[in-house]
């Protein structure tokens, strides 16, 4: 059994993967049976449960290692290919599309990017180049929180200047700041969030965005990829990767006070903005706030609260406005879903999960009798035509299920097509540019993939009926 330098006292029962300490023969030797806990790359407790050594157990740690060994290799090359992709991206933009491209680079005056201006934009916003939030959907609509939630979610793929600017010229709310905070077990600062404050009429209420996974990040990959978990005694089992995204620390744990003695690192996210919400709300007692992400972003605006009422931060989860999610995987198994649905329900904050059409990622990880993994919350669920309802779970939960594949595949034909008639039948303002309807191919190819993008679930909080968003909570299964 590998033994792990950081302290897990917090915790009753944990398995841990370790890639760096992964070897090729270690990989192959997974897949027979054999004692879990004598694996080098698995840290856990002797005596770890006997159904960890079924082989669709055993398949499923091989393949989560094997993806996070090959992603930590691929990491730099990655990284670059997505920096001059993006970089490409922004160029045909600033210069107004290929044609000019080519003319300006004839004449000299080609139009360079800058990485760090209002005006770059990341892949994410590519897909999606819209910035404003709908005129039609004002304070006191009960669409309001979801729609501004969502282009918040949007919006935290971009750099600290281009939110400054939207949330500040666009929307005419205050920017309090764009934060990369440290992953004390990538020992990077991996995790980003940025937060506003709406004091707009009949709203007075701060929205925390978390970012989601990026398409060449690695590092945030390794995160979704990891199925490590530890259990906490009276709250759950819940997904490692997301804890420590969110905050958790080596040698801490999940302490009700952090003070942080290293000051060569950013701080973690957890402690820094549950301080600066402290601070924030102390000023007016009428200020609430809400949270919010997107992927993996959506997890952590979920395991955010819990960690709140783990640390009995009552006052602030009763200033808790709500929590809205989109394309959300699973976080925990059932018990920190009653867990964290109780401490919700008793502070009146409602939770809602939007769910897209075939997304791949609400879907995973497995919630089956291998992985301990449960959605809870309000499930709401938008077919391709954007048309919302409450359910318990979205269809074909996980989504790997064959009698489901020509039907996904027949959707996503759809989707294409419906890309090249959307800005007619609806709007110009929904209308859909190459970029997307190329993303949009993938998905005929990946079906799943291109229904995670974050155009979808913005035109779901626009286009959806207001109807569903009432205070509702969808019991577990």
């Amino acid at each position: 059994m590998a033994t792990c330098g950081c302290n897990k006292e917090f915790s009753s029962d944990y398995i841990l993967l370790r890639p760096e300490k992964l070897s090729f023969y270690e990989l192959i030797r997974i897949l027979f049976p054999g004692d879990i806990e004598k694996r080098t790359f698995v840290d856990c407790q002797e005596g770890a449960d006997s159904a960890d050594s079924s082989f669709e157990r055993r398949w499923v740690i091989f393949i989560s290692i094997l993806a996070q060994k090959l992603l930590q290799f691929v990491a730099k090359p990655l990284a670059w290919f997505g920096s001059t992709f993006e970089m490409w991206l922004n160029l045909f933009s600033a210069n107004g599309g290929f044609g000019m491209l080519l003319l300006n680079s004839l004449t000299g005056n080609i139009q360079w990017p800058d990485k760090t201006s209002p005006t770059f934009s990341s892949v994410s916003g590519h897909l999606d180049k819209r910035v404003e939030l709908d005129k039609s959907i004002q304070p006191g609509d009960n669409k309001y929180y979801a729609a501004l939630s969502m282009m918040s979610s949007k919006m935290s793929y971009e750099n600290k200047a281009f939110i400054e600017t939207t949330v500040e010229d666009q929307w005419k709310m205050e920017f309090l700041g764009s934060f990369d905070f440290w992953n004390d077990y990538q020992d990077k600062a991996t995790t980003q969030a940025f937060i506003l404050h709406d004091k707009n009429v009949d709203s007075d209420t701060i929205v925390v965005a978390f970012r989601g996974t990026e398409a060449f990040d690695a590092d945030a990959w390794c995160t979704d990829f990891d199925i490590s978990w530890y259990e906490i005694p009276g709250v759950g089992k819940i997904h490692a990767g997301f804890m420590k995204a969110l905050g958790l620390q080596k040698n801490l744990g999940w302490p009700k006070d952090s003070k942080q003695d290293d000051h060569t690192h950013p701080e973690v996210a957890y402690y820094a903005i549950r301080e600066m919400l402290r601070k924030r709300l102390q000023e007016n007692d009428q200020t609430k706030f809400v949270l919010t992400g997107h992927s993996l972003g959506a997890a952590l605006a979920i395991i955010f609260p819990a960690v709140l009422a783990m640390h009995e931060e009552t006052w602030m989860l009763e200033r808790l406005q709500g929590v809205y999610t989109f394309g959300q995987p699973r976080v925990g198994n059932q018990k920190f879903g009653e867990f964290t649905s109780e401490h919700l329900r008793k502070h009146d904050i409602p939770y809602f999960r939007f769910v897209y059409g075939n997304d791949l990622v609400p879907r995973l990880p497995y919630d089956n009798n291998t992985f301990m993994f449960k959605h809870f919350g309000t499930c709401l669920y938008y077919n391709s035509f954007y048309e919302g309802k409450i359910v318990a779970e979205e269809p074909n939960k996980n989504y790997f299920c064959p009698s489901m594949s020509i039907p996904k595949i027949v959707n996503a034909v759809w989707e294409l097509q419906r890309s090249f008639l959307i800005g007619h039948s609806i709007g110009k303002e929904y209308k859909e540019g190459w970029f997307l309807r190329a993303f949009r191919v993938l998905g005929v190819i990946l079906p799943g993939v291109a229904a995670h993008g974050p155009q979808d679930y913005v035109n779901s909080t626009r286009l959806g009926s207001s109807a569903l968003l009432h205070q509702h909570q969808i019991p577990l299964k």
